[in-house]
């Protein structure tokens, strides 16, 4: 059996030019997503359940667990030494580790700690996602705001980490995406997902219906579409939403779909985070072989404006996106 640290060492390979750091830091992420599975492991047992009665920035109430995983991957991530800064949802402002060793590091990391933290009370499926960057800056100097707004085709590299029923931790750095499943006994990640590929068809389709009455018109004929009868097409799919994205998108990757979360007449811009959750989504789907957008546009090729820039996103299968994409370009 293949551990996780084995496996980064054997494909360091991809990228020469990393020296090793580019292994270091998906170490101290590791590291990190084992304190918080633990952590969440206890989740009824300790007080870490629960609202901190604040907000963060985009208006969502914090969850005490979305404080905690914060703390432990920003703290993982600067003892490293590997990175220059780091970006997460649950921060106002970047993070700078203006260090010597720091100022020294080659990469920024965008994040989001605890997605679907609140699902966390009822006991569902919640995760980390990742993503990493090369600085614009040059090396030496504190990081800069320009090295966190870079379009997704520059990530080297993405994944997620899902605490559900088992915790795998899965990545891509552009060689495909790999699956770890841990050991709870010895809090070991084991390679068990290698290659991951998407069907280019599903038999699911991911939203939130609830809001159907203020989805786009193009969203609500391709809900239609999927409901619809069709035995050629293997139609009507089947609705499954779980309402945390990670969840959402690894059932979807394992066994095909798509996911949709798209704007709203309450949210024009839509919900989902272009930087901590939909360039690193799309990154994987993409390296799976399937695809992302905002509807209209690839995701990976939205240039970033601000840190917590909200998008529209349609991301899974192949043909399923396209579909999706056919139908929304036709209500332009």
């Amino acid at each position: 059996m293949i551990t996780l640290g084995e496996f980064i060492i054997d494909k360091q390979h991809d990228f020469p030019e990393a020296s090793g750091e580019l292994t270091l830091l998906l170490s101290a992420i590791q590291l990190a997503a084992k304190v918080v599975n633990r952590e969440i492991n206890k989740a009824g047992l300790a007080d870490i359940i629960g609202s901190t009665g604040n907000e963060n920035v985009q208006g969502e109430v914090q969850q005490k667990m979305d404080l905690y995983a914060n703390d432990k991957f920003k703290a993982a991530l600067e003892a490293r030494g590997e990175v220059c800064g780091i970006a997460s949802e649950e921060e106002d402002e970047f993070i700078s580790f203006d260090t010597e060793r720091g100022c020294n590091s080659k990469y920024v990391v965008l994040m989001d700690p605890l997605d679907g933290s609140s699902n966390i009370d009822v006991n569902v499926s919640v995760g980390t996602i990742f993503s990493i960057y090369k600085r614009k800056s040059p090396v030496g100097t504190p990081v800069v705001l320009a090295d966190f707004l870079q379009p997704g085709v520059d990530q080297v590299a993405a994944g997620y980490v899902i605490y559900g029923s088992s915790t795998m931790l899965v990545y891509s750095t552009g060689n495909g995406v790999h699956g770890f499943t841990c050991d709870p006994s010895l809090g070991v990640f084991y390679l068990s997902h290698e290659n991951m590929q998407i069907p280019d068809n599903g038999k699911t389709y991911s939203i939130n219906e609830g809001n159907y009455l203020k989805f786009p018109q193009g969203v609500k004929d391709y809900l239609k579409y999927c409901q619809e009868i069709d035995s050629a097409t293997n139609r009507p799919y089947t609705s499954r939403y779980i309402g945390s994205l990670v969840s959402d998108f690894h059932r979807n990757l394992l066994t095909g779909g798509i996911y949709i979360y798209p704007s709203t007449a309450s949210a024009p811009e839509g919900k989902l985070r272009l930087l901590y959750e939909c360039n690193p989504i799309a990154f994987l789907m993409e390296q799976a072989g399937g695809k992302a957008s905002d509807g209209h546009q690839r995701i990976l090729e939205i240039m970033p404006t601000e840190l917590h820039q909200r998008v529209p996103f349609f991301c899974g299968s192949n043909n399923m996106v396209d579909k999706a994409h056919s139908m929304m370009e036709a209500c332009k």
